[in-house]
């Protein structure tokens, strides 16, 4: 195997997303042969260096998982939580493999989230460059605001910047559908609030080719072949 990043050496190991690599690797918690490495974008030879994190030497992991996972409502979007609150940890306790999420949800949002141990899927599917499209069903209190489906898709100036969705469906008088292909930090909750939707209820319903589907909340299943082909196809891999 060639010289290869580190971050990407981790990532491939099952360890955590690339972004995740790099802050471990800041912490110091990263060595390869011995001495740690604390440089963003340090190489190295897989087959030639030892590399550990938190003093376990880490191995490429040779099988790939994919699962599509029901998160429910007051569970934080991480693998362990240091507060002790529900993680998406608690729900593939039975799972042997070190997976990581993709993307994330936030605490009071539910629905589809990915989680792998492929950690090149993980760095093309949340990198904005592949812009993976989003679909959201909303709960809202009171009446729908008469132009709120117009701004959304004409797009609303927010405090980093532009924020638009690319499609808005009515579904009933307390629903909506939306859909988008950004990640910036609660950006649905933030245009709704900005075109005065009281959002009761927000659940991811897709992600890029990846459809929630009839999955119980809490519960999880793997992907398919021909759903991985699509995600494949979708991030050029």
């Amino acid at each position: 195997m060639a010289i290869t990043r580190l971050n990407k050496i981790l990532a491939d190991a099952g360890i955590t997303s690339r972004r995740g690599a790099d802050e471990l690797i800041q912490e110091g918690r990263v060595s390869v042969d011995g001495q740690v490495i604390r440089e963003l974008g340090s190489k190295v030879d897989p087959e030639k260096s030892h590399v550990m994190v938190d003093g376990e030497t880490i191995t490429a992991s040779t099988t790939k998982t994919y699962l599509a996972l029901h998160k429910p409502r007051g569970v934080v979007s991480t693998m362990y939580d240091p507060e002790g609150r529900p993680s998406l940890s608690d729900f593939i306790s039975l799972r042997t493999e070190r997976l990581f999420h993709v993307g994330r949800l936030d605490k009071e949002s539910e629905g589809l989230i990915l989680l792998t141990n492929d950690g090149e899927m993980t760095f093309r599917a949340t990198h904005p460059s592949y812009g993976l499209e989003k679909t959201y069903l909303i709960e809202y209190a009171g009446e729908l605001p008469r132009n709120a489906e117009n701004s959304l898709l004409r797009g609303i100036e927010l405090e980093d910047g532009l924020g638009r969705v690319l499609d808005f469906k009515s579904l009933s008088p307390t629903w909506i559908e939306v859909t988008i292909h950004e990640g910036r930090y609660h950006i649905i909750r933030r245009l709704m609030e900005a075109v005065g939707v009281d959002v009761l209820r927000l659940i991811r319903t897709r992600f890029g080719p990846i459809l929630l589907g009839d999955v119980l909340e809490g519960r999880w299943r793997d992907l398919n072949e021909v759903e991985l082909i699509n995600l494949r196809k979708a991030l050029d891999l």
